[in-house]
C-alpha cells in the first residue's frame, strides 16, 4: 500500500502529527502495535460513571501545545489535584508527616534547602532549554549529578534526602543518577515563579490542569477523526528510508507499506527494536542513546476522598514502593512506582501487588472502608510497547545525545514525548505537530 506519510505509533505524538498531516492534505496512515490508541494515555469507566485515567493525566500552564490542542478538540481544561484542600504528606520508614518542613529536618536544614534552591534556580536561568549544548559549561554540568552538586553546595544529607524523595515522587530516577544539566534544562523549560516557595519543582506550574472529559479522550477524539487512517495491531519491524524514492515500512505480519515520508512517534525503547536503515549513523546513535525511567502507575478508585478526613490533599512524596500519590478526581487516587522500586514491585507475586500497595496508602491516609474494588497497575517499564515512562538523563547523556536531539532527517521525522525537555504529554503533542509542520513544508 502506498501513502504520502506513514506514522509509527498512535500515541499522542503520532495522532497529533497525523491529524495535522491529514488536515494539510497528506494521505497519511498510522500504524500502531497495540489493539488501542493512546500509548501511555488510557482510561476506563467505573460502573458509577467515573472515568479513571490509567496513564497521563495532568499538564501545566507552560504546556501550550497540549492546551491549544485540547481547545481545538472542544474539550475542557479544569484545575487538577492542586486545587485539593489539605497538606502534602511525606512518608519515610521512620514516620509520616504533613505540611511544613520534612520530619527529618534538623536545625538549619530549612535555611540550607532554601539557599540551595535559590542557587539552582539562578543556575537554571543560564541554560537555554532548546539548546543546552550551547552553555559554556555544558560538559561539566552534564557530567555532574544533581546529588553531587547539592553536596558541593553544602546542602547536607537531610536536604539531599528531600530532593531525592521529590525526584522519585515524579518517577524520574534518583538525583544521584540524574544529570545536573538535564535538571537545569527541565527547570528552564518550565521555570518556577519566585513566589512559589522553596521547592525546585512547582506542582502548580507543571501539573495544575487536567482535561475534564479525561485526558485519554484527547487521543480518542483525534483517532476518531482520522477514522480508517489508523491501523491497530500492526507492530513495525523494519523501516528503510530512501532519498530520493519511496521509503518502506515492514510490519510484523510481513506486509510492506511504502510512503514518501516516515514519522516515528515510537518511544525510544521500542524504536531500538525496529531495524532502521537509510538514516545516518549519527542520528540513530543519538536516538539509541536516549533512555527512559522504568516505572509503573497504580490507580485505585475509592467511594470517597477519605484522605480529607486527616486534612490531607492526597498528594504524597514517599520512600515506600509507591513514590507518590495524588487525587485525579473525586475519590480516585493515582500513584507512581519509581525506577529504583520497580524491581521490588515486580518481585511481589502478582495477586499480592495491589493489596500491598493499598496497605501503603492506608499508612498514609488511614484505612478506608470498604477498600477499592478494582485497582489498576500499568507496568510501563516492562510493557514492550513503552519500555519506560519519562526520559531519564543520567550524567553525560545530554552531551552524548547531542544537539541532534529532536531533529529530523527528511524524509524521516522523529517526534514523541522523549524528544522535548519538559512534560511528556506536552512533549508528545508539541513535537508531533512540529514534525507534521516540517513534513508538510517539505512537501
Amino acid at each position: 500500500m502506498n501513502h504520502d506519510v506513514i506514522v509509527l505509533g498512535a500515541g499522542l505524538a503520532g495522532l497529533a502529527a497525523a491529524r495535522d498531516l491529514a488536515a494539510g492534505g497528506a494521505d497519511v496512515l498510522v500504524v500502531e502495535a497495540r489493539d488501542r490508541v493512546g500509548g501511555r494515555v488510557e482510561q476506563t469507566a467505573l460502573p458509577d460513571g467515573r472515568l479513571v485515567q490509567l496513564g497521563g493525566e495532568v499538564v501545566g500552564r507552560a504546556h501550550t501545545a497540549y492546551t491549544a490542542l485540547v481547545a481545538e478538540l472542544g474539550l475542557t481544561l479544569t484545575p487538577s489535584y492542586v486545587a485539593e484542600p489539605g497538606a502534602l504528606t511525606r512518608a519515610t520508614p521512620e514516620g509520616v508527616s504533613a505540611g511544613g518542613p520534612p520530619h527529618w529536618f534538623g536545625p538549619g536544614d530549612d535555611a540550607r534547602h532554601r539557599k540551595t534552591t535559590a542557587a539552582f534556580r539562578a543556575l537554571a536561568a543560564t541554560v537555554d532549554p532548546d539548546d543546552p549544548w550551547a552553555h559554556p559549561d555544558a560538559t561539566a554540568l552534564d557530567r555532574l549529578s544533581v546529588g553531587d552538586w547539592l553536596r558541593d553546595r553544602g546542602a547536607g544529607p537531610a536536604v539531599v534526602r528531600l530532593w531525592e524523595i521529590g525526584q522519585l515522587a515524579l518517577a524520574d530516577g534518583s538525583c544521584e543518577r540524574t544529570s545536573l544539566l538535564a535538571a537545569l534544562r527541565k527547570h528552564a523549560a518550565v521555570p518556577v515563579p519566585d513566589d512559589a516557595g522553596p521547592e525546585a519543582y512547582d506542582y502548580e506550574a507543571w501539573e495544575g490542569l487536567r482535561v475534564a472529559e479525561g485526558s485519554a479522550t484527547v487521543a480518542l477524539r483525534m483517532a476518531a477523526a482520522l477514522g480508517g487512517r489508523v491501523r491497530t495491531g500492526s507492530p513495525v519491524t523494519a523501516v528503510t528510508v530512501r532519498r530520493p524514492g519511496r521509503s518502506t515500512v515492514r510490519l510484523a505480519g510481513g506486509e510492506t507499506l511504502t510512503a514518501g515520508a516516515v514519522v516515528s512517534a515510537l518511544p525510544v525503547g521500542p524504536l531500538r527494536d525496529v531495524d532502521v536503515t537509510g538514516v545516518s549513523h549519527g542520528r540513530l546513535a543519538s536516538l539509541h542513546r536516549q533512555r527512559q525511567a522504568l516505572a509503573a502507575k497504580f490507580t485505585a478508585a475509592y467511594e470517597r476522598p477519605f484522605w480529607r478526613d486527616r486534612s490531607r490533599s492526597g498528594l504524597c512524596e514517599s520512600e515506600g514502593v509507591l513514590g507518590s500519590t495524588w487525587p485525579q478526581s473525586e475519590g480516585v487516587l493515582s500513584a507512581l512506582v519509581p525506577p529504583e522500586r520497580l524491581g521490588v514491585l515486580l518481585g511481589i507475586p502478582a495477586p499480592l501487588r495491589a493489596p500491598e500497595l493499598l496497605t501503603e496508602i492506608a499508612r498514609l491516609y488511614g484505612d478506608p472502608a470498604p477498600p477499592p474494588p478494582a485497582p489498576h497497575i500499568r507496568l510501563w517499564g516492562t510493557d514492550p510497547w513503552t519500555q519506560g515512562y519519562v526520559t531519564q538523563w543520567t550524567p553525560g547523556d545530554v552531551t552524548a545525545v547531542g544537539p541532534r536531539h529532536g531533529t529530523h532527517e527528511p524524509p524521516f521525522y522523529v517526534c514523541g514525548s522523549d524528544q522535548w525537555a519538559a512534560g511528556y504529554m506536552e512533549g508528545a503533542v508539541r513535537t508531533g505537530r512540529a514534525a507534521a509542520e516540517e513534513a508538510l513544508r517539505r512537501g
